[in-house]
């Protein structure tokens, strides 16, 4: 009984001293969390949420043991047009008033050729969450001019509205629909060194 306990306890520290201790905050101030959407078949618009936090643990200089957590406030759904961010909130689309935030939880980086990863997750939205893969260009680490450490990432990649409620749409007349299904991220992250 006692070599059982000794042995749990060697591997319970074993796992804490795996775990990852530097943390990194997002730069608010030189990151984006953008989007593109189909619109009309012939267009498309481009948006943005504007609040947002996240928080990246990880020691290794490559970021491949990070451990990631990401929410964004729906509320902050900006398009560059009132009406149409109005609507997005409402109950057609994001119904922030039951959904307010989406959430990202990362499970693992994988480099698949220099500094470009594939980020496998979950995204939850609108009360859904699914496991979603997300490509991931790593531009680096810096020194900035008041002695800190900043990195940089831009994360790409594409989620169907569908798949998390977001059904709303109308058929054209000329055939197609007015509201594309696939929805492209597209997000800058600048990380300061806590």
């Amino acid at each position: 009984m006692k070599k059982s306990i000794l042995m749990a306890g060697f591997i319970f520290a074993g796992l804490i001293g795996f775990a990852q201790t530097t943390e990194w905050k997002i730069d608010n101030a030189h990151s984006i969390v953008g989007f593109e959407v189909d619109h009309m078949v012939v267009s498309s618009v481009t948006g943005k949420f504007d609040s947002f936090e996240g928080k990246i643990l990880s020691d290794k200089p490559d970021f491949s043991d990070a451990a990631i957590s990401f929410t964004i406030q729906v509320a902050s759904v900006n398009t560059e047009n009132e009406k149409r961010d109005g609507h997005l909130q409402g109950a057609d689309f994001f119904d922030v008033a039951k959904y307010p935030t989406i959430g990202f939880k990362g499970k693992s980086l994988t480099q698949v050729s220099g500094n470009k990863y594939v980020v496998k997750g979950d995204l939850t939205m609108h009360g859904v969450t699914k496991a979603v893969e997300l490509n991931v260009k790593y531009n680096g680490t810096v020194k900035d001019p008041w002695g800190g450490t900043r990195a940089g990432f831009k994360v790409s990649g594409e989620i169907v509205r569908a798949d998390y409620g977001l059904l709303y749409n109308s058929t054209l007349e000329a055939g197609g629909v007015m509201i594309g299904e696939s929805v492209a991220i597209s997000v800058n992250l600048e990380l300061i060194k806590q």
